[in-house]
């Protein structure tokens, strides 16, 4: 069941997706050659602290990997998502980072994710963050009420496709509100076997492009959680919480 939220409610989950905001943008001013993940691990930590807020990663459960152990996910080059922040993984100039974190603020979540450059970085690195990050604009265009989830996955597929990337089919975008996770699942591609809903008011997504540069394979490595891509080339990803409105779509993850 797709839960729809009051005026008051997506209040409460704004106030939650400025303070992702407010982590994230924190976190790419720190991004430089020789800091590590577990240095930008620290600090989200300490802010959501200040905040009065919960990590919605530090803690998740699954039956298969247990519980995760941070509060961000930092997937560095070939690595997609659910890398985990470590004291031995240093940033170097050309790496591309990607950072996903998400809070839990009186009772409502916001999640979102950017991937950001260290240092200089190769021209098809580049090109796969712009198209990336372009794929969510055109996506999030498509969050509006009377439009359908399929309008959201196939603006995302259609630009990833045509500049000659691939698309990270075995994970997905999803519903969020007073859970991480609700319905429905957000793929980035038209999955014609999934549910089409019409799009309502009140709907909230958390849409999120997850693209790699060569193909779409993907592996878990033996940490159970960190995905990676199976060719070994760099992988980006970028992720906000929109809410669904009569004034169009209404991103609660930034300003």
């Amino acid at each position: 069941m797709i839960v729809r939220k009051s005026m008051a409610e997506l209040e409460k989950m704004r106030a939650a997706g400025l303070l992702v905001w407010k982590i994230l943008e924190e976190m790419r001013g720190m991004v430089q050659e020789g800091v590590s993940t577990y240095d930008l691990e620290v600090k989200a930590e300490r802010m959501m602290q200040d905040a009065g807020a919960k990590s919605a990663f530090k803690g998740y459960s699954t039956a298969s990997a247990g519980k995760f152990p941070s509060v961000l996910c930092t997937s560095v080059n070939e690595e997609i998502v659910h890398g985990m922040p470590s004291p031995t993984k240093i940033l170097k100039k050309g790496d591309i980072v990607s950072i996903d974190t998400g809070v839990q603020l009186h009772g409502y979540f916001g999640d979102s994710a950017i991937t950001v450059a260290v240092g200089e970085i190769s021209a098809e690195a580049q090109k796969l963050m712009d198209v990336t990050r372009e794929s969510l604009e055109l996506a999030i265009e498509k969050a509006r009420p009377g439009n359908r989830l399929f309008d959201i996955c196939g603006a995302v597929e259609r630009h990833v496709v045509s500049n000659g990337f691939s698309i990270v089919r075995e994970f997905v975008g999803h519903g969020i509100g007073t859970q991480l996770h609700e319905e429905p699942q957000v793929p980035n591609y038209v999955d014609r076997r999934g549910e089409n809903p019409r799009l309502k008011e009140g709907m909230v997504l958390a849409i999120e492009p997850m693209v790699n540069a060569g193909k779409p394979g993907s592996r878990v490595k033996a940490d159970k959680w960190t995905a990676v891509t199976e060719d070994g080339k760099a992988s980006a990803h970028f992720e906000h919480t929109v809410a669904i409105t009569a004034n169009g779509p209404w991103v609660l993850t930034r300003p």
